[in-house]
């Protein structure tokens, strides 16, 4: 375990426990955030919000008739575009806003079970690197209970509120939870804010991805692993059949989530030339058809702007 890591596995564990999981479900509220400094290789996806890109994603949602989703906080909403990886352009609606997410949050259990291989503590063997395979692209609740247990709860929780992350952070309304088995038993702690036992917010999903493609989730090689992983979803809505109508030849690599009226989307999308992240996460019996609709209008944003890359000029770079 890393030593910054290890410093705060008390902490958490203390904080953690005296926390009731029987709760009713708290109000999703944005809350206000403190300044906070962004930790060495931490994306701040929040400074990369450009209000031309923001106006036109509320516009284009509004356009769909999701206003009154919007409203009712039933609706969260982030991409960026990441095509010049240095220099992202994120838009959201509803980012900060914390959403039961169902099976997306298997890639908090992904990156903590890389993070234990990177300390020596948990081995990539044929058996585990399978466990993971079904976890992702099959998104198997056999595979993914088991790898909670080799992992470690309490240590999930304590990689993504680790400052090295701050994938779940107060100051940010929360962000990526698993507290539970998925399975029918097996809860351990619902979320600290929002008494959820699977939750997101669609910009801290957003950062997951943009620190992936960074190789900043545990170093380079991991995350391509990880990336690896994700690629050739064995399951074929949301967003994969809304890129199948748009480009068949476009790469998406992605991990989703449902559950009753609970539906969730998330991905790097590769395709013309473009990378992008875009995450979705609502509550509507419909959620699933929302989440097609939505990345056509995500899609269009990113694939009509320009192209960073080539708009700072030919000196940018020297």
């Amino acid at each position: 375990m890393r030593p910054e890591r290890r410093a705060l596995t008390a902490l958490v564990a203390a904080a953690l426990l005296g926390l009731g999981a029987g709760a009713a479900p708290a109000d999703d509220t944005e809350a206000t955030p403190e300044a906070v400094t962004p930790a060495p290789g931490q994306a701040d996806l929040w400074e990369a919000i450009d209000p031309v890109f923001q106006r036109q994603l509320e516009q284009r949602l509004d356009t769909l008739g999701f206003s009154k989703a919007i409203r009712n906080k039933t609706l969260g909403v982030a991409v960026v575009d990441i095509t010049d990886i240095g220099s992202p352009r994120a838009a959201a609606v509803n980012g900060d806003v914390m959403i039961y997410a169902a099976s997306l949050p298997k890639i908090a259990i992904l990156l903590a079970a890389f993070e234990r291989i990177e300390d020596g503590e948990l081995e990539l063997t044929a058996e585990n690197e399978s466990l993971l395979h079904q976890m992702i692209q099959r998104s198997s609740n056999r595979a993914a209970t088991a790898m909670m247990e080799r992992v470690g709860k309490e240590y999930i929780a304590e990689v993504l509120r680790s400052d090295e992350y701050r994938l779940y952070d107060a100051t940010r309304n929360g962000g990526l939870w698993a507290g539970k088995d998925y399975g029918k038993a097996g809860l351990w702690r619902r979320d600290p804010l929002h008494n959820l036992s699977h939750g997101a917010t669609a910009m801290q999903v957003a950062r997951f991805y943009y620190m992936l493609e960074s190789g900043d989730l545990v170093d380079e090689e991991a995350s391509r692993k990880m990336k690896s992983l994700m690629a050739d979803s064995a399951i074929h809505h949301k967003f994969v059949k809304a890129l199948d109508r748009i480009d068949p030849a476009a790469e998406i690599f992605r991990k989703s989530g449902s559950w009753q009226q609970w539906h969730a989307d998330s991905a790097i999308v590769e395709r013309g030339g473009r990378r992008y992240v875009a995450v979705g996460l609502c509550e509507d019996a419909q959620g699933g058809r929302w989440l097609e609709r939505i990345f056509h209008v995500m899609d269009a944003l990113v694939m009509e702007s320009p192209d960073r890359r080539f708009a700072r000029g030919p000196d940018a770079d020297q």
